[in-house]
């Protein structure tokens, strides 16, 4: 019988096993992400951005509204009225 606080415990360290290191992006990798990011706000078009998370990668779908190139984040358009900034750092992978 495993006590409830041994219990969390065992799930907290395992969660900690899982955590990932953010991968390294090559130079023809950030490439095709710029222009994609560029084409977006350019031409409006929807497209999936798949963030880093340590845990679990996250999609977020939205259209580039700005690019901030000071502060490399970049404003997307989620629903109609709803945005967000996202850091460039955090991009692993951009799809149209």
């Amino acid at each position: 019988m495993i006590m409830p606080e041994h219990k969390k415990r065992i799930l907290s360290d395992s969660r900690k096993e899982e955590i990932r290191s953010r991968p390294q992006l090559d130079p023809q990798a950030m490439e095709e992400i710029q222009q994609i990011l560029a084409r977006s706000l350019a031409e409006h078009s929807e497209i999936t951005l798949t963030l880093f998370d340590p845990v679990e990668d996250k999609e977020i779908c939205g259209i580039v509204m700005r690019v901030d190139q000071q502060l490399h984040q970049i404003k997307l358009r989620i629903i109609d009225d709803d945005w967000d900034w996202i850091k460039l750092e955090d991009v692993v992978s951009v799809n149209t």
